[in-house]
């Protein structure tokens, strides 16, 4: 059996949770979500080849999810999904300037760009069957 790409998502809404779920249901990659930064910081130690990462969560935001994902995985790929960046830009540029590396994504994002993404980080072939 072939190594599974894993990915995890960490969005307090359930909503969102289940879109991602649902976009990346037929595909190879074996999803996983949680619902908050203090939940997800944990999860990753379990090894995940992508995080798609809400910014705006109670207890825990985005940008401190990040900077704790990134003591101990700096080169995995983070996508900070988002309708409130500019709420968070003062926080978003300080992590840029400490090194954090990350991407930030505008919701809402559809189901098509996250299949796209998901398959172009993880370097998979685009399946258009």
């Amino acid at each position: 059996m072939k190594n599974m790409q894993k990915i995890l998502v960490i969005d307090d809404e359930e909503a969102i949770r289940r879109s991602f779920e649902l976009a990346l249901e037929d595909s190879d990659f074996s999803i996983t979500t949680v619902s908050s930064g203090e939940e997800g910081a944990k999860e990753v130690e379990n090894g995940y080849n992508l995080v798609f990462l809400d910014l705006k969560m109670p207890g825990m935001n985005g940008v401190q999810t990040l900077k704790k994902i990134r003591e101990s995985f700096p080169d995995l790929p983070v996508y900070i999904v988002t309708a409130f960046h500019k709420e968070f830009l003062t926080e978003l540029d300080e992590a840029r300037q400490l090194g954090l590396k990350f991407q930030l994504l505008r919701k809402p994002i559809g189901s098509v760009e996250i299949q796209a993404l998901a398959q172009c980080v993880l370097d998979k072939p685009v399946n258009f069957n």
